[in-house]
């Protein structure tokens, strides 16, 4: 036991200097089909009764295999983010992560969110999306 702790310790120390910063960590992390779902929600919310306001979808449509069969619902999440100001490259095939930029810059998802919500001229909590 105190060989594998002294070994957690090297290795700590060893990667100290290397951790990442919350806006870091959600590039690595970023992309999954329930963060398009969480997308999907939280644009169904902020663009209520616009014409581009998406269906609210679950990782389980859009977790679907083939990119054909995913493809309106993708497209759907994509133009209410361009209405948002926010372009999206939605990842589904090895599902990399979802990259968002504003006017050609690459922002975190967390900036591209608060974008939308200063377009609309809403502000929204998670709660307010987010419906478990």
């Amino acid at each position: 036991m105190a060989k594998e702790m002294s070994k957690t310790e090297e290795m700590r120390k060893l990667f100290a200097d290397k951790t990442l910063d919350v806006e870091q960590m959600e590039d690595v992390a970023g992309g999954s089909y329930d963060e398009s779902a969480d997308d999907s929600c939280f644009l169904n919310v902020l663009l209520q009764g616009h014409p581009a306001q998406p269906d609210r979808h679950g990782s389980e449509k859009l977790a679907i295999s083939y990119k054909s069969v995913n493809e309106p619902r993708y497209e759907e999440i994509k133009k209410a983010w361009a209405v948002c100001g926010v372009d999206v490259m939605i990842q589904d095939e090895d599902y990399v992560g979802n990259f968002y930029s504003i006017n050609g810059t690459k922002v975190t998802r967390q900036m591209a969110m608060n974008h939308a919500m200063k377009v609309m001229g809403k502000k929204l909590k998670k709660s307010d999306w987010y419906w478990s």
